[in-house]
């Protein structure tokens, strides 16, 4: 089992920037892939970004790649996102989960295997 926490959430105005952590512990990320979901209120959670430990390959949203970026540090087993330009619409809270399945089906948040607790991230107008 891994566990997951998430870090650097918080509030910022549009157009700033924010960059969010997830760290495991318990097992490192090596067997999994990373995925950044988020959920704003009343909404479904949606999938942002992914990253495949192994191979660094990565998947993105097509609304946020222009803005997002997931990227690894192997030393530290942390997968960071940073997200720049940010909008009021990207208020919602910041979920880090991890598969063991690289695919198509990563943008499902049936597909992730564990999750972490989430972070909230609020970007004022």
């Amino acid at each position: 089992q891994v566990q997951l926490v998430e870090f650097g959430g918080g509030l910022v105005q549009a157009g700033g920037s924010l960059r969010l952590s997830c760290a495991a512990s318990g097992r490192t990320f090596s067997p999994y892939a990373v995925a950044w979901f988020r959920q704003a209120p009343g909404k479904e959670r949606d999938i942002v970004a992914a990253t495949n430990w192994r191979t660094g390959n990565a998947y993105y949203a097509d609304s946020l790649k222009d803005r997002f970026t997931i990227f690894r540090d192997n030393a530290h087993d942390t997968v960071y996102l940073q997200m720049n330009s940010l909008k009021p619409e990207d208020t919602a809270v910041y979920y880090c989960a991890v598969t063991t399945h690289w695919g198509p089906g990563i943008v499902s948040p049936d597909a992730m295997d564990y999750w972490g607790k989430g972070t909230l991230v609020t970007v004022s107008s």
